[in-house]
């Protein structure tokens, strides 16, 4: 039995082992889909009116999965054809769709009406990380706050030193780091606050913290250390 990294647990195991399983749970090219909101529409009123939740889920997010989708196929195109002169554009297609799909995806399961309390796992991480938790609060407020633009705030698990990182992702794909896992993401860009508190994105930060689903950010924090980023 071949194994693959220390301690993962990961194989190859011949034909029917874990490789096998990957290429049969590989998402095909141009095959990315709409994952379903989690919760009804109005589900998460007052914090996030019914329009903006189902303008940010179904126009929003759906023109990133659909951007994806074009993109992936036209390089696959491109590749049979031989032809490389639109690798650019392409290329920045997908860093830019893919990323907003990814983080869409993570952002309505870190959401849940009435929010929770943080597991014992996140919490042991956040104070080792940030010292407490009032302390992780306020820079991540901050940092999410303090986005130029539009983008996220970011926290994520970060394997190569083995802590958890606050990070600003400004247009998705950019400030991010080789390798950090998100499990809490904050939506800043405009849409998806905009309907509801106008430009005052503060307001709007501080009443999405009462919608974090703890349960979630816990759930893939324990995946990360797999190096899992399900997307339901």
């Amino acid at each position: 039995m071949n194994t693959l990294g220390s301690g993962n647990g990961f194989t190859t195991n011949g034909p029917h082992g874990d490789v096998e399983k990957l290429l049969r749970e590989a998402v095909p090219i141009g095959g990315h889909k709409l994952p379903p909101l989690p919760y009804p529409y109005d589900a998460l009123e007052p914090c996030i009116s019914q329009e903006t939740l189902k303008l940010h889920h179904d126009k929003h997010h759906l023109a990133y999965v659909n951007n994806l989708n074009r993109a992936e196929r036209e390089l696959a195109a491109a590749r049979e054809a031989g032809d490389c002169s639109l690798i650019r554009f392409w290329e920045t297609e997908i860093a830019f769709n893919g990323s907003g799909h990814i983080l869409h995806s993570i952002y309505w399961t870190n959401m849940a009406p009435g929010g929770e309390t943080p597991g014992p796992f996140i919490s042991r991480q956040i104070d080792l990380a940030f010292g407490s938790f009032d302390a992780f609060k306020d820079q991540f407020l901050a940092a999410s706050n303090a986005v130029q633009g539009s983008g996220w705030g970011i926290l994520g698990w970060n394997p190569a030193w083995g802590r958890l990182e606050i990070l600003q992702a400004e247009k998705h794909e950019n400030l991010t780091q080789w390798g950090i896992i998100p499990v809490l993401v904050a939506d800043v860009w405009e849409h998806a606050y905009y309907v509801d508190y106008r430009n005052e994105r503060r307001r709007y930060l501080e009443a999405w913290w009462n919608l974090i689903n703890w349960e979630d950010v816990e759930r893939r924090l324990l995946l990360a250390l797999g190096a899992q980023v399900p997307l339901t």
